[in-house]
């Protein structure tokens, strides 16, 4: 049975979210000792250590950071033609390089079943850049030891270039406070029975899937496993960088799996990667359960 709604204000719009969920009785600043309650949850520990504060914003003042409890994510790292990558780049930003001649794009999907923004799903696609003004010992490195520098840290830095979601809240939250390309269509994320992850496009249609067989997965202690994304964008014409830290509680990870199927069909996605070149799939990373925080963006100087 679809939730109840009822109409909230964000930003100068009216937007619908479910009634006596999050949104509607915390407005991103909730009581973590009524969270705690919640089943679907889990422990909370992390998120006490981090607190949230309200803060000057483009959209007015707002609560920050915000929370998002459970998590599923799966993502697919491909290789593409670095000179692709760098011409949809705005300068100075350049492709992190996987090998010469190559970067890396990522294509990713979320599903948030409990966040501070109530029940959404996501889907990203984004180049893999190099730390914006990060100069000596690093531009030094042969480009498999650069990539790799990163994997183990579990530190990334990019630029996005699609981040469609299924919500309005979050559509409306993502264009006017982050200023990130976002639009509302269908998509679904389920570990089930093996992976299955499905984006829309145009009215409907599909644009892209991806399906593999549901891996064994590595359970580890909360806090054990941490890592940090860093979007690069503009924001009112600035450069911003806004931190997604993430506390990753049960995952699977394989190299050049061969049983993945990625189906393009044509959609906005679809011809993105394309348009990306983004083929070979070098990694799968599937999280069942992770929870995440995603910060404010922050003014960002970066020389020409």
């Amino acid at each position: 049975m679809a939730p109840q709604l009822t109409e909230v204000e964000f930003a100068g719009h009216t937007v619908k979210v479910p009634k006596g969920g999050y949104y509607d009785r915390y407005r991103s600043n909730p009581d973590l000792d009524e969270v705690a309650h919640d089943a679907a949850v889990g422990n909370i520990d992390w998120f006490r250590r981090i607190p949230k504060v309200q803060v000057e914003s483009r959209v007015g003042p707002i609560w920050a950071p915000n929370f998002y409890y459970r998590a599923s994510i799966v993502q697919a790292t491909m290789l593409a033609p670095f000179d692709r990558l760098a011409a949809m780049l705005p300068e100075p930003l350049e492709p992190l390089r996987a090998f010469p001649g190559f970067g890396v794009v990522a294509l990713t999907f979320f599903s948030y079943a409990v966040c501070d923004n109530d029940p959404y799903d996501e889907a990203s696609v984004a180049v893999v850049i190099r730390k914006p003004g990060h100069k000596g010992a690093v531009s030094s490195l042969l480009p498999e030891v650069e990539l790799v520098s990163a994997l183990r840290r579990r530190k990334f830095y990019a630029h996005v270039l699609a981040l469609p979601v299924t919500t309005e809240i979050a559509r409306v939250r993502g264009v006017e406070g982050y200023q990130l390309p976002k639009w509302r269509t269908d998509i679904s994320l389920d570990l089930e029975d093996g992976v299955q992850a499905e984006i829309a496009g145009h009215a409907g249609q599909p644009d892209v899937s991806l399906h593999t067989p549901r891996p064994e997965f590595t359970d580890v202690p909360s806090q054990t496993r941490m890592g940090t994304n860093t979007m690069i964008h503009l924001v009112d014409g600035r450069w911003h960088q806004t931190s997604v830290q993430s506390n990753t509680l049960s995952f699977a990870q394989r190299s050049l799996p061969r049983d993945v199927t990625l189906t393009r069909r044509g959609g906005p996605l679809s011809d993105l990667l394309d348009g990306l070149g983004a083929a070979r799939i070098l990694s799968l990373d599937v999280t069942e359960h992770a929870q995440l925080v995603l910060h404010l963006p922050r003014p960002l100087t970066i020389a020409g």
